[in-house]
């Protein structure tokens, strides 16, 4: 198979990953769930309920969920 054949399908899975939207989560800090009614998604700031701990919301290359304290 050509590798043109599989060109553009990176830019699709990077596409899918950035508009992925969570709608909880488990604070790293305190280990609490965080149910999020709207959702949230990569870029967007979020704070645990429980301790109050923020975090800058990333994705994994392979679209999990990661979290980086501020």
């Amino acid at each position: 198979m050509p590798m043109d054949d599989f060109s553009g399908e990176g830019e699709k899975a990077a596409e899918t990953i950035t508009k992925k939207r969570f709608d909880e989560f488990d604070c790293p800090t305190c280990n609490a769930n965080n149910p999020y009614g709207d959702g949230f998604k990569l870029g967007d700031e979020i704070r645990c309920f429980y301790c109050g701990t923020e975090f800058k919301v990333k994705v994994t290359d392979t679209g999990k969920l990661k979290l980086k304290e501020m």
